[in-house]
């Protein structure tokens, strides 16, 4: 199947690869069974490379939904999606469903679905984040046309999603690749190491990522390697993270930070690509 050029990310995401795209695959092997990412937001390296099989997940239930409900059922969210406002009322009182947990519930996975689409394009610099409630917490961005209804790039991959053999998951990073087939090559793109404290943004999810979290991480990517798959991990380029690392394949690489509520802070960063093997 050829790829399709109107596939791309449907959703801003913290830590977006799109920027990076380039750099990062001309370290993908050439060759493998299967396509495995524990930690998908956005999808950018998947929408960018279209494989025909691949097994993803993230651990955040909001945004796998929307992609259960673009892949099942793609024309009643382009529905539903029309009939949001561009309107700062109107956000926040969409915004404001989650506080009340039993009428949440009672949204059906369309509604959920429309709903963090519309928060993701209208909210300030089209970022996701959560309380430790869980609940949305983003101001209105006042953008003058927002493209909430992006019916185009909405159905293109649904027909992606749908044609491929992808399985979407919504696990802990570890038991997303439990039982991954030789031959599979797995990208992992987890909450970066933060480079200093006010830099820390892990709130995709109300769990959080620590460094805990990351040395349980590269754990994972030990026992990946015994078993001899092949995997690729970008991170922050901090002291921790590069310690970390030190025996596998470290390259480090510059990227422009894209969200930041302060425009003089979107500059450029260090950040690495870690790898188990050679092209």
């Amino acid at each position: 199947m050829e790829k399709d050029p109107l596939v791309k990310p449907v959703v801003k995401w913290a830590g977006g690869k799109r920027q990076l795209l380039p750099k990062i695959k001309k370290e993908i092997p050439k060759k493998y069974s299967v396509y495995y990412e524990p930690f998908l937001g956005g999808g950018a390296v998947l929408f960018d490379l279209q494989p025909q099989k691949a097994t993803v997940n993230d651990i955040n239930e909001e945004l796998i939904n929307l992609y259960l409900v673009i892949r099942d059922n793609v024309d009643s969210l382009v529905i539903d999606l029309k009939k949001h406002k561009n309107d700062a009322e109107y956000f926040y009182k969409i915004r404001g469903l989650d506080r009340d947990k039993k009428k949440y519930s009672r949204l059906s996975e369309v509604e959920r679905a429309s709903r963090i689409l519309y928060l993701n394009k209208t909210c300030f610099n089209g970022l996701y984040r959560v309380n430790q409630r869980g609940e949305f917490n983003v101001p209105f961005g006042d953008y003058k046309n927002p493209n909430i209804v992006n019916e185009d790039l909405l159905r293109a991959v649904s027909n992606y999603f749908n044609k491929a053999k992808i399985n979407l998951r919504c696990k802990d990073f570890a038991e997303a690749v439990a039982g991954i087939e030789s031959g599979g090559f797995v990208y992992i793109d987890p909450p970066y190491d933060p480079i200093s404290d006010s830099a820390n943004f892990t709130a995709y999810d109300q769990g959080g990522f620590n460094r805990k979290e990351q040395k349980r991480l590269k754990e994972l990517c030990d026992s990946l390697d015994r078993k001899g798959i092949k995997f690729l991990l970008s991170n922050s380029a901090t002291d921790f993270i590069l310690n970390l690392y030190k025996n596998y394949r470290v390259k480090i690489i510059q990227a422009k930070r894209a969200i930041n509520a302060q425009g003089h802070r979107r500059g450029n960063v260090s950040e690495v690509l870690v790898k188990n093997y050679e092209n």
